[in-house]
């Protein structure tokens, strides 16, 4: 990987020269890229750490990150599903740190990184929703879902967006949480019936909400803050957590074994599990709960005690072979059917 040093684009963030003196940082972040700017930005300015930062998909995190076990080029990781963050810990990608700031987080971060052998960290949760365009729906007078189930209603053929599991931590969750929601066997056959509704299978797990919100697609399933995001800047979308209970992530941070860059990625990490830096991610429009007690409280991130969540196990969903698997399967069977 090449990290190039551009003024704003999602792909890298612009460095500034009384940074030298502190040395460097090269981070991958998976959220959207408003969010990676606005934390690369603001570590910089607190520590005059320069900060080379690329934007990209869970999927070709974990890719990349496998791809330069032997050669490092990251130093810290931040975002994408705890599955994701496990499944490199099994595959010793990570770099064991404990924080002095942990005490400060809410327990379902504090239990990643516990299960990770302290090799991640939660920084935020959301939970998997179906999203709809307004007008689009009014417009092709369709019904408004409340349920996985009501996805299959044949009114929606070729209407939902979904994201690829195999690029995208989003589908993966999905798909996790289908499977312990039901079973395995049963939720591959919901996700066969489904099919013939859905229009695509994109890259990234924001795309479909970003299609819904365009009026591009009647519905998509989506992280709830994504389109959180999208209602605040004023896109005619709405969202419905599935009455059948749904999955949530645990959004992670780690730092990379074999840091070329140990003592600045130990820095940001630090530096993010405080309430102050978890706080920038409401003023770029991002609406995660975010991991620390003492961050604002904001009315528009969507109170988590109140859906039906299931008991969803990152453990055993983050596991190498699980992964393998079911994205095997899900090629297998979905992946390769007809359009």
């Amino acid at each position: 990987m090449t990290f190039r040093l551009l003024a704003v684009t999602g792909a890298v963030f612009a460095l500034s020269s009384p940074a030298m003196a502190q040395g460097s940082l090269n981070m991958l972040c998976a959220p959207a890229a408003d969010w990676c700017e606005a934390i690369a930005a603001g570590f910089q300015r607190d520590t005059g750490i320069r900060v080379a930062m690329a934007r990209k998909s869970a999927g070709e995190i974990l890719a990349q990150i496998r791809a330069e076990a032997a050669n490092p080029r990251t130093d810290i990781w931040f975002g994408a599903s705890a599955e994701t963050h496990i499944s490199a810990a099994e595959g010793n990608l990570l770099q064991p740190y404990t924080s002095p700031n942990m005490a400060g987080l809410h327990p379902w971060a504090q239990r990643v990184h516990a299960m990770s052998g302290e090799r991640c960290v939660g920084v935020s949760s959301g939970a998997i929703g179906i999203a709809w365009n307004r007008e689009l729906m009014a417009r092709k007078n369709l019904p408004l879902p409340a349920s996985w189930a009501d996805l299959l209603n044949p009114a929606y053929r070729g209407e939902v967006q979904l994201p690829n599991p195999n690029s995208s931590g989003t589908a993966y969750t999905i798909i996790a949480g289908l499977v312990q929601l039901w079973d395995e066997d049963r939720a591959f056959d919901y996700l066969r019936r489904l099919h013939a509704n859905v229009n695509a299978y994109t890259r990234s797990g924001a795309a479909p909400m970003q299609a819904v919100s365009r009026g591009e697609t009647a519905l998509a399933v989506s992280f709830n803050m994504e389109v959180t995001s999208m209602q605040q800047a004023g896109f005619p979308i709405e969202l419905v957590f599935p009455t059948e209970g749904t999955s949530y992530e645990v959004a992670c941070m780690s730092i990379i074994r074999g840091s070329r860059n140990l003592a600045q990625a130990r820095r940001f990490y630090d530096w993010y599990l405080t309430p102050a830096a978890q706080n920038i991610a409401t003023t770029v429009n991002q609406f995660h709960t975010p991991a620390h007690r003492d961050a604002a409280p904001d009315a528009r991130i969507a109170d988590l005690s109140r859906v039906n969540l299931i008991n969803y196990d990152f453990a055993a969903f983050g596991q190498g072979d699980m992964r393998r698997r079911i994205l095997a399967r899900w090629d297998r069977e979905i992946g390769s059917l007809p359009r």
